[in-house]
């Protein structure tokens, strides 16, 4: 059974009416782009590493680590959902 999720909205009344005047107003600030200020040759470097970086890590592995690796990720999921 799923259960809905709350709603996020503010209990507080200035809180509230904050965002209310925000939506309205839409003054919103606009999202900054993560990459602005780096090196573009960098960024698609740590792109390129990280696309291959799990299949190289696995292709490394012995079965038993690959289990290993695998039953203490499952571990940390089933942990992290109590």
């Amino acid at each position: 059974m799923n259960v809905p999720k709350r709603s996020s909205k503010p209990r507080d009344l200035n809180a509230m009416a904050a965002r209310i005047v925000e939506q309205a107003t839409d003054e919103s600030s606009p999202a900054a782009d993560p990459d602005e200020g780096k090196d573009p040759a960098a960024v698609e470097l740590g792109r390129r590493g990280g696309k291959k970086g799990g299949k190289a890590r696995a292709a490394r592995m012995t079965p038993e680590q690959r289990s290993e690796a695998a039953r203490k990720a499952a571990k940390a999921r089933w942990e992290r959902k109590k």
